[in-house]
């Protein structure tokens, strides 16, 4: 038997009433949040672009895209919706996954529940919180490092999940999604490497590849069945190891969901420790930004090679989101990360130049190719005066959580720039519907208010 029959049996047989009280507190914490990334995506590059060009491929109106308002076919919202949420690198995230395990999940799912109507608040909770499960328990179980776009790749398997589970599909219905989208699955980390706006694009992919695979599922489609442990699973492509039994084990026990990370910067989570430590630093020991001689980073191998990129004054936006030279060097001048460092007038400043050259990125070895933390500052003044500081836990882990104030704070701005901003009304009512979700009789009132 392969483990993806585990991972089916769990999302067809739980029950919202077998979901423990934190992991329904986290799903509602975590749908406002990606419902709010993903209409300030609205406002991103080429977001605009993608919604007009999915009218190429049809003009069904079954679900909106937030933010923006456009009615399209549900694969054709999901894709765009997904690719917006991601678009801002300001998504939450599974930190031992390495899986953005929302940002697929909600999409797919919320596309599914527009077209489908009816869907009660308490479904989506257990659809969402099941395809976090799925997703993340998927980059849990990875024992080699990124090979492919794991968020893109993982969470096509969970946004599946979470719109089987709202499709009512059984075991082989389940089973048969699940290999309809692994055969669709896509996901280049050669995108994150250059920085390329396909990074964003490949979320979008797999969240129309989930709704493509459900209802394939459902009018009788399949494919095989080994998909994760056999001979070209998922486990020996995809994933170069990994050990999925072991995570399934643990399914209905742990609840994945309630162990997301917020994200307090709209910036690549590797650059967060590196950015936190820069101002815990520079409030504490109170010295000036052209006082610093040198700024080193200790940090493990994946945070090195996802965020140690070379700082330029031309880079583009989505490279700038990834590049931790530079975020650290804009932290210490200005003592934050504001949408306004993301700008061709910014990446060009010279102080940020001159302070991000200064600044470097060593790898030391964690034990775990999928870490990302320890991270080590330690900054050197031209006096020969030293600074350091040591994160095991970065802002925003669940043992380091963002406040109700805070994560509220940060839904409103992402409302405020979408492309076209929601207005105060309609903000607080999505937060009152959020709040009470389990008593919501149709979840489209989300879409609808978060589609002006």
């Amino acid at each position: 038997m392969d483990a993806i029959d585990s991972f089916a049996r769990h999302v067809v047989g739980t029950r919202f009433e077998d979901l423990p009280g934190i992991a329904v507190a986290a799903a509602k914490t975590f749908i406002l949040d990606t419902l709010g990334v993903g209409i300030a995506g609205s406002s991103g590059p080429m977001a605009r672009e993608l919604a007009e060009a999915q009218t190429l491929w049809g003009e069904r109106e079954e679900a909106r895209v937030w933010g923006n308002g456009r009615l399209l076919s549900a694969p054709a919202a999901a894709m765009c919706n997904a690719c917006q949420a991601h678009n801002s690198e300001f998504d939450c995230l599974h930190e031992e996954a390495v899986v953005h395990a929302m940002s697929i999940v909600l999409p797919a799912a919320m596309a599914g529940a527009e077209r489908g109507k009816g869907v009660s608040g308490r479904n989506l909770i257990t659809a969402v919180t099941l395809g976090v499960d799925v997703a993340a328990g998927f980059g849990i179980a990875a024992t080699s490092g990124l090979q492919f776009f794991r968020p893109a790749t993982a969470g096509a398997f969970g946004g599946t999940a979470a719109l089987g589970k709202l499709m009512g599909f059984d075991q082989a219905a389940m089973l048969e999604a699940f290999s309809l989208v692994y055969g669709q699955c896509c996901g280049t980390m050669q995108a994150h490497t250059e920085g390329s706006g396909l990074l964003a694009l490949q979320m979008g992919f797999n969240a129309r590849n989930a709704v493509v695979a459900c209802d394939l599922a459902q009018r009788g489609f399949g494919g095989p069945k080994h998909i994760l442990e056999g001979r070209f699973g998922y486990f020996r492509l995809i994933e170069a190891a990994g050990e999925p039994a072991r995570v399934a084990r643990d399914l209905g026990k742990r609840w994945l969901v309630a162990e997301l990370a917020h994200k307090p910067f709209a910036s690549g989570r590797a650059t967060h420790g590196i950015i936190e430590a820069c101002l815990a630093l520079r409030e504490e020991a109170g010295f000036r930004a052209d006082a610093i001689e040198s700024v080193t980073a200790r940090v493990p191998p994946l945070v090195e090679h996802l965020v140690g990129r070379p700082p330029s004054a031309d880079m583009g936006l989505n490279y700038a989101r990834l590049c931790a030279r530079y975020l650290a060097s804009r932290a210490l001048l200005y003592g934050g990360i504001e949408a306004w460092h993301f700008t061709p007038e910014a990446y060009r400043d010279a102080a940020s130049q001159t302070l991000a050259g200064r600044v470097s990125i060593e790898a030391v070895d964690a034990g775990d190719p999928n870490a990302l933390t320890p991270v080590e500052v330690e900054i050197r003044l031209g006096d020969g005066t030293r600074r350091a500081t040591r994160l095991g836990v970065v802002l925003g882990n669940p043992a380091k959580p963002l406040s109700r104030e805070e994560h509220l704070r940060k839904f409103r701005r992402n409302c405020a720039a979408g492309a076209r901003p929601l207005d105060s009304d309609r903000v607080e009512r999505l937060i009152e519907c959020v709040d009470g979700l389990e008593d919501m009789a149709d979840v489209a009132t989300l879409a609808e208010l978060a589609s002006p």
